[in-house]
């Protein structure tokens, strides 16, 4: 790819790339040019996401990684620089949610939400930060947020919670580590149709959340292509601490 948007020559770090939303994103980064390494706990999944990458004529390959775990994230980073070299790019993806009541939740199911999607991306972004500044090459960081961290809904608690940390952690990286050349920006996708999520916007439930998006209708995936390349991507050079919801006009929605 050329012009603003290509990824040529970078190394593009994905988390939770072993299906969904991290799949995905690992083949866009893929076909805008940048190798990729796609990491994720389970390296099954993730072998199939390199396959399917390669099989698109693009360049990755895969490490385990446990966001939770910080010495997982320092073998893993320590790994892509013996195969790659640095990383330029991270997509911080990697997240999971708990469907409960609050009324509902225990402290473990609490816990294992914040673990993933805030504590995790936290430590994935201090490593990659640590190792960008100490190569003086600068670097980008996209955190996947969500509306849920801007608006809420029934049954999201610590998952809205976590996605509203991440977007104020956004905030102030981005002003802590600009001077490193660092830029830090949040996508925030609002509902999108995946292999996860169809059961439930079908269901009437689902379809009643649908009628309150004023486009009526969920998000595809590649409807984030374009806001993610625009956030890895030279296209935004002048972008740090921004925040892109890709939501149908949910937020704006009085619904």
């Amino acid at each position: 790819m050329n012009g603003p948007f290509s990824l040529d020559g970078k190394i593009a770090l994905v988390t939770g790339a072993s299906g969904g939303l991290g799949r995905h994103f690992a083949g866009v980064l893929a076909g805008a040019g940048a190798r990729v390494c796609a990491a994720a706990r389970r390296m099954d999944k993730v072998l199939e996401t390199v396959a399917e990458i390669e099989a698109a004529g693009g360049s990755a390959f895969g490490v385990e990684m446990d966001v939770t775990d910080s010495a997982s994230v320092t073998a893993a980073f320590s790994l892509i620089e013996e195969q790659a070299g640095p990383v330029n790019v991270v997509v911080n993806n990697a997240g999971i949610a708990s469907g409960k009541l609050a009324l509902d939740l225990n402290e473990s199911d609490w816990d294992r939400v914040m673990d993933t999607n805030l504590k995790g991306a936290w430590t994935v972004a201090q490593t990659a930060a640590r190792r960008m500044a100490e190569a003086k090459g600068g670097g980008v960081i996209v955190n996947i947020a969500s509306v849920l961290g801007l608006r809420v809904s029934q049954g999201v608690v610590p998952y809205a919670v976590s996605k509203a940390g991440l977007i104020q952690m956004t905030k102030a990286l981005a002003l802590e580590w600009a001077r490193h050349g660092i830029r830090v920006n949040a996508l925030a996708p609002g509902y999108v149709e995946t292999d996860l999520t169809h059961d439930y916007l079908a269901s009437e439930a689902g379809k009643t959340l649908l009628k309150r998006i004023p486009q009526r209708r969920p998000a595809e995936m590649a409807e984030l292509d374009g806001p993610l390349l625009l956030l890895a991507s030279d296209a935004s050079s002048y972008m740090t601490g921004a925040v892109i919801a890709v939501d149908g006009g949910h937020l704006v929605s009085s619904l």
